[in-house]
């Protein structure tokens, strides 16, 4: 996600190219505490330089399908409670395991001023054109005169919001003695407190906290214990509890629970079933995290390289949900039949695979990732890394030609 670290001592390497991943979603690039002495089975032995972890990206891309996937689902699952209990089960963990991914990878994110420039391009300018674009389009195909606020973000832009408030406050909870505990409290506090409002949806940003702030405390060996294979054996009769008890829950659970934006009296519970149930959803959810990166493959698989486009695949799935939502496409009553939901969600399942190959990322880089050179001032430190980067690659280059010509 950031600049990598040169090597120390006296072997030393050139810096690796710059690949840098929208920076809305993390890019798996092993952090540079963790460059000096790679832990086994955290880095592909097949990756140069260690840049990017098989697992991260396949977590990331299978987290981003189960999201096309949920949305999907949403228009057609109050006619099916098999549905319904699946979507309540997704929707436990697949936010969860994207934001404990995204504060892994936030670690070394600091106040220097080219990581502030990649949080601006790569989070906040993505976030402006999207809450723009969102209901310009909801216009357009309906007809409706909706205003534009970047004060109350639209559907999926959130989630942008929520990473530029969490990893801009990333130098606090490094100098915070207990942050998960820290982070905890304020979630409680969140889910008792209504007039937080709905400007920026803080209310998911400050309820979603302690998943961003337990990724910043996790070690590359924590993901190693969920990848044993007793684990994988376990979260087979755990993913089968949970849907028995979501086929339970529908009828006497809200389903807004898990969208984590609203304060329990807003869901009309009394003020102390916030905390608990905060509680209670962060200890499912983790459990059934831990599951899901239990099954996530290691090694490195046909969707491995769309894990770097997860961000395009997040934000631009919601204009084809939203279009079917629009045209009245979920109202058909076959989609509401089992054949029907299967359709849609291997078709969400596509679509969403289909927008974060590196195709569509060349032709939306220019609002996931602008460059915007010309808004920012020249960082003296940064053109010395540049320069400094370009002479050892020369000097690489030169002395392979060498070893050619000899």
């Amino acid at each position: 996600m950031f600049d990598a670290a040169s090597s120390p001592g006296q072997n030393r390497r050139p810096l690796p190219p710059a690949q840098p991943p929208a920076d809305g979603v993390p890019g798996p690039r092993t952090p540079s505490s963790t460059q000096e002495r790679p832990t086994p089975r955290t880095t592909a032995p097949d990756r140069p330089g260690g840049q990017r972890d098989a697992f991260f990206d396949n977590a990331k891309y299978l987290a981003i399908a189960l999201v096309a996937m949920g949305h999907a689902w949403e228009p057609l699952k109050a006619d099916s409670r098999i549905l319904e209990a699946a979507y309540t089960v997704v929707y436990a963990f697949h936010m969860p395991a994207f934001i404990i991914i995204s504060g892994f990878f936030s670690r070394s994110f600091d106040m220097r001023p080219d990581r502030l420039k990649r949080l601006i391009t790569g989070v906040a300018v993505p976030y402006v054109l999207f809450e723009t674009a969102y209901p310009l389009f909801k216009n357009l195909v309906t007809g409706s005169h909706d205003d534009i606020s970047l004060l109350d973000p639209w559907y999926l832009t959130w989630f942008l919001v929520a990473l530029f408030v969490w990893r801009l406050t990333t130098p606090v909870w490094k100098l915070v003695r207990r942050p998960l505990p820290v982070a905890l409290g304020i979630a409680m506090l969140a889910t008792v407190s209504p007039g937080i409002g709905d400007d920026l949806d803080l209310q998911r940003v400050l309820q979603f906290l302690p998943y961003f702030v337990l990724g910043l405390c996790m070690k590359p060996e924590h993901f190693q214990l969920v990848r044993r294979r007793w684990v994988r054996a376990v979260s087979v009769p755990v993913f089968a509890a949970a849907l028995a008890f979501g086929w339970w829950a529908v009828p006497r659970m809200a389903t807004a629970w898990f969208y984590h934006r609203d304060a329990a009296q807003e869901l009309g519970a009394p003020w102390w079933c916030g905390p608990v149930m905060t509680l209670a959803m962060m200890g499912c959810s983790l459990a059934l995290t831990a599951c899901f990166f239990a099954w996530v493959p290691r090694r490195k698989m046909w969707f491995t390289a769309l894990g770097a486009g997860t961000l395009y695949g997040y934000l631009l799935h919601g204009f084809l949900v939203k279009f079917a939502y629009y045209r009245g496409w979920f109202g058909h009553s076959w989609l509401h039949r089992p054949l029907g939901e299967i359709l849609v969600t291997v078709l969400a399942a596509a679509a969403v695979t289909v927008l974060c190959t590196p195709p569509v990322q060349r032709v939306f880089r220019f609002a996931m990732e602008p460059r915007m050179a010309w808004a920012f001032k020249q960082d003296a430190a940064e053109s010395a890394r540049e320069r400094r980067q370009e002479q050892e690659q020369m000097g690489q280059e030169e002395k392979q030609r060498e070893r050619v010509s000899a």
